[in-house]
């Protein structure tokens, strides 16, 4: 699943949920679909990661999380408040998307991203930091949870 990056998953996981949508006929539950909220996260869905590589880009570190290594341990801006601000935005856009269009399949779609990142890639990418960056990664680790 490593070889994949998340976005693409996202991608994966959001068109097989509108597939399954499709072939049961859009299924939606009552008060669903709620359009704006959903162009709204959708839309919020883009800052944090945006952000996160704008702070990348600024530090000279990499961005590829199986990378071999990262010149930098990046803890400013949306770092302050989740070790991962990309992945979070990857759940939210999957979120708002599955709000947007209200049939109850497209909610698969947001825990699929989360389930796929909370437990494949980041226990990968958190292996990698602690053992580039040591201490520092455990100080920063007990300071700032995995999610929001």
């Amino acid at each position: 699943m490593l070889k994949l990056p998340p976005p693409i998953w996202t991608l994966i996981y959001i068109l097989l949920a509108a597939l399954l949508s499709w072939w049961l006929g859009w299924p939606t539950p009552a008060g669903l679909p709620i359009p704006l909220l959903g162009i709204v996260l959708v839309a919020v869905a883009f800052v944090p990661p945006v952000w996160a590589f704008m702070l990348f880009q600024r530090e000279g570190t990499e961005i590829e999380p199986t990378s071999p290594t990262n010149r930098a341990l990046v803890t400013r801006g949306p770092y302050r408040f989740t070790r991962n601000p990309m992945y979070s935005g990857l759940v939210l856009l999957a979120l708002g998307i599955a709000i947007w269009v209200g049939a109850w399949p497209m909610f698969i779609a947001p825990i699929a991203v989360f389930a796929t990142t909370n437990w494949v890639h980041i226990p990968f990418e958190e292996a990698k930091m602690r053992r580039q960056f040591g201490a520092a990664y455990d100080d920063y680790v007990a300071r700032v949870r995995r999610w929001v």
